[in-house]
């Protein structure tokens, strides 16, 4: 759907302002809406008199009754949302949060309020206003106030992107319009601004903080930040720790701006429970002994149109000694308070991250023996930066030479080639030879190898050089053409070039069937994956086995990053405070000659003390 919106839009070539004036003037018309004195919206209503607007407009008309049933006002909010630019996305993080789950936090949050009439509630990050509007909705429910007195007095929001702000004075403006009340003008406090720097004591007289603070931070990653703004969250306590995304200082920007016992409810990501990038967040909450109250959605998808995890988080301006957690199975709701598990602030480790599911089981299995981390030594795999261009699958070969077919078919010296494999495609019953594949290694055999001169590639291997030099041009593209190699054909990064022995290769990203393969063929090189490296052979076996168990795999699931079809991260951070048991002779070769999964399960069981 939004695909298609997108496409209607920029066939017309239309700027955001003639985006606006069609989807206004569709709803009007679609739900014959009499607007007789509203200024703002009937500088916005194309008329008949308009001939080529108006003919446009029923062109927009016919496409969207193709595809809704009905032209509800939440399609409105929704067609707003889906019109922001694949670009303007990537910066702002803007995304459509559902009506059910707008109304939730509403409710939720105004239930904290003694007094909703004087009540001041803010989106400090309000997009096209979807939040803003369930908060009038409820708010002229409760209050039976004027929508005037309501966005005069109540409403507060602020976007960085001037035309979401400009949509949100036109979606409020066209509710109470289409409700009854069609008067010349409202006074709106919606404000243009970057919430990272913005000043709320400059715009609002006597302004002690808001009693209710509602929305959806934006959800970028730091990559995809300006320089500018990744200097600006610097200025923000819980941005010191890893590479902040975007979503993280919101938190501590709400959670200042809340007046004395006012409360935030947040619908966001749910890595800073247990990220790198989250550890500072972590700790601001608990020198705060803030008030939190999480509904976790796991692996559950919220929003249609971006595969993010989430949580809704509310979180209170006075003291508590714990956090209360729900873990939502099918993207339920809680239904009475005492569903909430409460964890005391003592038991959860901001430094580690935040065990907040099983905690009792995930302390227990972390507090055995020696973690993961200290205990194996993981690596990366190689990092090209080109992998279509130094890793191939030949397609002919000869006594002295590999046929790569990049482009055209050329040779490549088979003593510049070395195996490779991307662990990230393993399987427990793969056959290993299967998805081996053929690096060009341009790389000498010392223990810490160093690129070939580029005389001595042309001398020792002309086929090889001759092929590099045709996709100079393309190298060179890397790191967005800025890298400085050295030579220009060496890889993008210096990882994982050693040989090592024994490895135990696993992927970044596993469903409950872990891939888990040794090999001891110290020249087998790999990349994408991961691996454990350097450790005795009967130890890599034992640790292959204890990663294949169901322990280390409810700990995976309970405590990693998921992501889409049940698949979690197997990232370092993830995994390294895992718990490895000690084990006396009699346990290894009891675990080395046993191959029977249940009875090894029963076995790492017992030694956990669990019962998974």
């Amino acid at each position: 759907m939004s695909v298609s919106i997108n496409k209607f839009f920029k066939d017309k070539l239309l700027q955001p302002k003639d985006v606006d004036r069609l989807i206004i003037s569709a709803y009007i018309e679609i739900s014959n809406v009499t607007v007789n004195n509203n200024e703002l919206i009937l500088s916005q209503k194309i008329s008949v008199q308009q001939i080529e607007e108006y003919k446009m407009l029923k062109e927009f008309i016919t496409f969207l009754k193709k595809h809704y049933e009905a032209f509800s006002f939440e399609n409105l909010i929704e067609l707003f949302e889906f019109v922001i630019s694949p670009e303007d996305r990537i910066v702002t993080g803007a995304i459509y949060t559902p009506k059910e789950i707008r109304e939730y936090i509403v409710s939720e949050t105004f239930r904290n309020c003694y007094d909703l009439n004087d009540a001041r509630i803010a989106d400090i990050s309000c997009g096209c206003g979807g939040f803003l509007l369930s908060a009038v909705q409820e708010l002229r429910e409760q209050t039976q106030k004027s929508f005037f007195d309501i966005f005069n007095e109540n409403i507060f929001g602020l976007d960085i992107q001037e035309y979401s702000i400009t949509r949100s004075k036109l979606l409020l403006s066209l509710y109470a319009v289409s409700e009854g009340e069609d008067i010349e003008r409202f006074d709106f406090n919606l404000h243009t601004g970057d919430a990272l720097i913005f000043n709320w004591e400059e715009k609002i007289e006597d302004l002690k903080g808001f009693q209710i603070i509602v929305g959806n931070p934006p959800y970028v990653r730091i990559r995809n930040l300006e320089d500018s703004v990744r200097q600006n969250l610097q200025n923000w306590e819980v941005c010191a720790t890893g590479n902040p995304d975007l979503y993280i200082p919101f938190f501590q920007i709400g959670f200042e701006a809340l007046s004395t016992n006012g409360i935030l409810g947040y619908i966001t990501m749910n890595s800073f429970f247990k990220s790198l990038n989250g550890r500072a967040l972590r700790e601001y909450f608990n020198n705060h002994q803030a008030k939190i109250k999480i509904i976790d959605f796991g692996i559950n998808q919220i929003f249609r149109s971006k595969s993010t995890y989430t949580c809704i988080c509310f979180i209170e301006k006075t003291e508590q000694e714990f956090i209360e957690y729900y873990k939502s199975k099918k993207k339920e709701f809680p239904s009475a308070d005492n569903d909430f598990t409460q964890l005391n602030y003592t038991i959860l480790d901001s430094k580690k991250g935040w065990n907040l599911h099983h905690n009792d089981i995930i302390s227990r299995i972390e507090s055995v023996g020696e973690p993961f981390g200290e205990k194996y030594k993981t690596r990366h795999g190689i990092a090209t930066l080109k992998n279509d261009i130094y890793i191939f699958r030949p397609v002919g070969e000869d006594e002295n030479f590999y046929h790569l077919q990049n482009g055209q078919l050329f040779e490549i010296e088979k003593g510049i080639c070395r195996d490779v494999l991307n662990s990230n495609k393993l399987s427990r019953n793969i056959d290993f030879e299967s998805v081996k594949e053929k690096v060009i290694f341009p790389y000498d055999d010392n223990i810490k190898p160093k690129a070939f001169s580029e005389d001595y590639i042309k001398e020792m291997f002309p086929k090889a050089y001759d092929y590099f030099t045709h996709k100079k041009e393309t190298l060179a593209t890397r790191d967005k053409g800025n890298g400085n190699y050295e030579p220009w054909f060496s890889f993008g990064r210096t990882q994982s070039l050693e040989k090592v022995s024994n490895k135990l290769f696993f992927p970044k990203y596993s469903d409950k069937a872990p891939n888990f393969h040794t090999s001891f063929d110290e020249n087998l090189m790999f990349y994408n994956g991961q691996a454990i490296v350097g450790h005795e052979e009967d130890e890599m076996k034992i640790i292959q086995k204890l990663m294949r168990s169901k322990v280390f795999w409810f700990y995976i699931e309970n405590t990693s990053k998921p992501y889409s079809a049940g698949y979690y991260s197997l990232n370092g951070n993830y995994i390294k405070n895992f718990g490895i048991c000690e084990l006396n002779e009699a346990e290894k070769r009891f675990i080395l000659t046993e191959n029977n999964e249940v009875e090894l399960d029963k076995f790492f069981n017992d030694k956990y003390e669990v019962l998974i």
